[in-house]
């Protein structure tokens, strides 16, 4: 493996989607979190300097990266995106979680799949992919953001990763969270199936060295994140 396959234009281009909460916790002016701070780690083992390339949205990294306009991206492990990208062991698991209003019948995740129950989703987010396929009754309604189609077009259920999920009901009163998850959403890394074997291996390596040592857990923990949503090692067998 050579600099020149992951980094050919003598940077690390680091896609981030600044609209994983988890992950990211900047904003566009001064980005932060573990996502970036794995861009850094990888770039300084390569001995190149990273250009960090900031999207709203987990459907533009991917894009990204599959374009060649960034080498590496920080999503969500899914069957249709790893037809153009490889992924790492996951190194972060989060939650998919559901809102409702106050009065709403529904109590549990596993109430949502029925007839005449809306489900609003984050166009092209992980979650808009697993539940896309997972629900069979009740429709699936893609928008700028899961909470946000309560106003926007008035869904029954709003869907996203749990941290925002139960900020967003804590700062609106008359929400609630459903009791349980629709999915675990494991964090990985990736890069484009174009690069050689032996690239793939390097990053999924660093990965897992990462996980191991704990420095993911530190990474998170710094960022005000839980640390328990690191990956134990176990999970890369």
């Amino acid at each position: 493996m050579t600099a020149d396959d992951l980094a050919p234009t003598g940077v690390l281009r680091a896609s981030i989607n600044l609209g994983n909460a988890v992950l990211t916790n900047g904003s566009f002016d001064e980005p932060a979190g573990i996502s970036i701070d794995i861009a850094h780690e990888l770039a300084g083992r390569l001995g190149v300097p990273v250009e960090l390339v900031l999207w709203d949205a987990a459907r533009k990294s991917v894009d990204a990266v599959r374009d060649g306009v960034a080498d590496v991206c920080f999503l969500a492990v899914d069957p249709v995106r790893a037809e153009a990208l490889a992924f790492t062991a996951p190194y972060v698991l989060i939650e998919g979680a559901y809102a409702v209003r106050s009065d709403s019948p529904l109590r549990s995740a596993c109430d949502v799949d029925q007839s005449g129950v809306r489900v609003g989703v984050k166009l092209g987010s992980a979650y808009d992919l697993h539940l896309s396929r997972a629900l069979t009754a009740a429709e699936v309604v893609r928008g700028s953001g899961g909470v946000h189609v309560f106003d926007e077009q008035g869904t029954e259920v709003a869907a996203g990763i749990r941290q925002p999920i139960e900020a967003y009901v804590e700062a609106h009163p008359g929400l609630r969270v459903l009791d349980g998850a629709f999915m675990q959403i494991p964090q990985a890394v990736a890069v484009s199936r174009r690069l050689s074997d032996a690239t793939v291996e390097w990053v999924r390596t660093v990965v897992v060295e990462l996980i191991d040592t704990g420095w993911v857990a530190d990474a998170l923990a710094r960022h005000g994140q839980d640390p328990s949503m690191a990956a134990p090692p176990a999970a890369q067998d």
